[in-house]
C-alpha cells in the first residue's frame, strides 16, 4: 500500500506542477482557463472557484489546462432561435439559457436575429410581445446554459489564439519549465536535509552491513593512506576501493588526533559485468544553503544530459524502445527506490521530473514541443498555420502516441510479470 501512496503522490506531484506552470502563464497572458484536470477520463472530483473548474479525473495518465479558444467556442446562436436571457441592473446579458428555459421564469425570451459572443458582445433579436429589433449587450463574464450545464463566454481577447506568439509559446513551455524547477527544488531541499557531498578524504555515514563498519571504520574517519600510498580526495578513496573487490587493503585513518590501522576487505558488486569493490561507506557531507543551491543546479545539470543522452541513443538505434518503460515499469521501479528510503524516493521524484519535462519538448504532435515547433513554423512564415490542419495533426500524434503508451505498457507487464 505504501507503494501505491507513493505512486500517488509522486506522479500527481509530477502532473501538477506541469500543469500548474500552462496554467500560471496562460493566467498571465489573460487567457480563461476552463479547467485544470489532473487525469483523463470521467471526473472524480470537480469544485469551480472563480472562472475555473478544478479537477480529479479517474485515469491517472497525465493531466491538462483547457485554455478557451482551444476547442470550438460554445454555441453558435443562429437566426431563429429563441433563447432566454437574464440582464443585471444595467441590461447587460448575465445568463443565455438556451434550451430549459422553463427553469428560469425571471429570463426573458428573445428571438435571435443575429449574436456576436466574441468581439462586439451583443445578440440582436425580437424579445416575445415585441415588434422591433433591440440590441442587447452581453456581459464580457455572462454565462451560456445548455441542458443545465453552465459555462462562461469568452470574448476574443480572452482566447488563446488572441495572444503574442510569445505569449502564447510561453504558455505551453511553461509546462516542462515547471517540472525542472520542481526537480531543481527537490534536489536543493534533498542537499538542505542530508548535507551536500564533499570531495574531503573523510568517511561519511556508514552502512549497517557494509565492509567498513564490520572493519571497525567509522564516520568522521580522516583517510590519511591506503596500502601506505597517500590520499588527498574522497574520488581517491573511491577508485582504490573499487579496483581492490574482495582483496584487503590497509586504511590509515585519523581519529580523535591519532593514527590508525585498519584492514578491510571490499565486498564485490557487479555493473554493468563489470566487478567493482565496495565497503558500505558514503561520501562525507557539508550543510550550506549556497551549497544546496549549487548541488541542485548541478544535479538538474546532470540529469537533464543524462537522459537527453539516453533519447540520442532511441533515435540513433543504440536503444531498444523494449527497454523503455511505462507507467507500470514506473511504478515498479518507485516500489524498489521508496524501500531504500525517503531520501532516494525525492530524488527519483526529481529525475522522473526532468524526464517528463525532457519527453513533454520532444518536438512530436500532441506534446508541448510539437506545439512549440508550429510557433516556430509560425514565426518564420508570419502566420499562424490553419487551426484545423494543425488540430489535426496533434490528433494523429496523440493517438500514435496512446499507440505507443500500450505498447511500453505491455512490455512492462511482459517484463515484470509474466517472466
Amino acid at each position: 500500500m505504501s507503494t501505491v501512496i507513493a505512486f500517488i503522490v509522486i506522479f500527481g506531484a509530477l502532473v501538477f506542477f506541469h500543469e500548474l506552470g500552462h496554467f500560471i502563464f496562460a493566467k498571465r497572458a489573460g487567457i480563461l482557463c476552463r479547467e485544470f484536470a489532473i487525469g483523463f477520463g470521467p471526473k472524480v472530483f470537480a469544485h469551480k472557484r472563480g472562472e475555473t473548474v478544478y479537477t480529479l479525473r479517474l485515469l491517472p495518465l497525465g493531466g491538462y489546462v483547457r485554455m478557451a479558444g482551444e476547442d470550438p467556442e460554445m454555441v453558435d446562436l443562429k437566426a431563429g432561435h429563441r433563447i432566454g436571457v437574464i440582464l443585471n441592473d444595467r441590461e447587460e446579458i448575465v445568463k443565455i439559457i438556451v434550451n430549459g428555459k422553463d427553469r428560469y421564469p425571471q429570463a426573458r425570451v428573445i428571438e435571435v436575429e443575429n449574436a456576436d459572443l466574441e468581439h462586439q458582445l451583443i445578440i440582436r433579436g425580437y424579445e416575445d410581445g415585441e415588434e422591433e429589433i433591440k440590441t442587447f449587450p452581453i456581459h464580457r463574464e455572462a454565462v451560456i446554459s445548455e441542458d443545465g450545464v453552465e459555462s462562461q463566454i469568452s470574448p476574443w481577447d480572452r482566447q488563446f489564439a488572441s495572444k503574442t506568439l510569445g505569449q502564447r509559446a510561453m504558455a505551453i513551455f511553461a509546462g516542462p519549465l515547471f517540472n525542472f524547477i520542481l526537480a531543481f527544488v527537490v534536489f536543493v531541499l534533498i542537499a538542505i536535509i542530508q548535507g551536500v557531498p564533499t570531495n574531503e578524504p573523510e568517511l561519511g555515514k556508514l552502512t549497517s552491513d557494509g565492509a567498513a563498519k564490520e572493519s571497525g571504520l567509522m564516520e568522521g574517519d580522516k583517510v590519511i593512506s591506503i596500502n601506505g600510498q597517500g590520499v588527498a580526495s574522497w574520488d581517491d578513496i573511491v577508485t582504490v576501493i573499487q579496483k581492490n573487490p574482495q582483496a584487503e587493503i590497509d586504511f590509515t585513518v585519523e581519529r580523535d588526533g591519532e593514527a590508525m590501522d585498519i584492514p578491510v576487505t571490499p565486498k564485490v558488486r557487479e555493473i554493468e559485468d563489470q566487478k567493482i569493490g565496495i565497503i558500505g561507506v558514503h561520501s562525507p557531507v557539508e550543510k550550506s544553503f549556497f551549497g544546496s543551491i549549487s548541488y541542485g543546479a548541478k544535479e538538474t545539470y546532470f540529469w537533464t544530459v543524462e537522459i537527453t543522452r539516453l533519447l540520442g541513443k532511441l533515435v540513433t538505434g543504440q536503444f531498444s524502445i523494449d527497454m523503455l518503460s511505462g507507467p507500470v515499469g514506473i511504478y515498479v521501479s518507485t516500489d524498489t527506490v521508496a524501500k531504500s528510503g525517503i531520501m532516494n524516493l525525492m530524488k527519483w521524484a526529481g529525475v522522473l521530473s526532468i524526464n517528463l519535462g525532457i519527453m513533454n519538448l520532444l518536438p512530436l504532435p500532441a506534446l508541448d514541443g510539437g506545439r512549440l515547433l508550429f510557433f516556430l513554423v509560425e514565426a518564420l512564415r508570419g502566420k499562424p498555420i490553419d487551426r484545423q490542419k494543425e488540430g489535426m495533426v496533434h490528433f494523429v500524434g496523440f493517438a500514435l502516441l496512446m499507440l505507443l503508451m500500450i505498447v511500453v505498457t505491455w512490455n512492462d507487464i511482459q517484463r515484470f510479470f509474466l517472466q
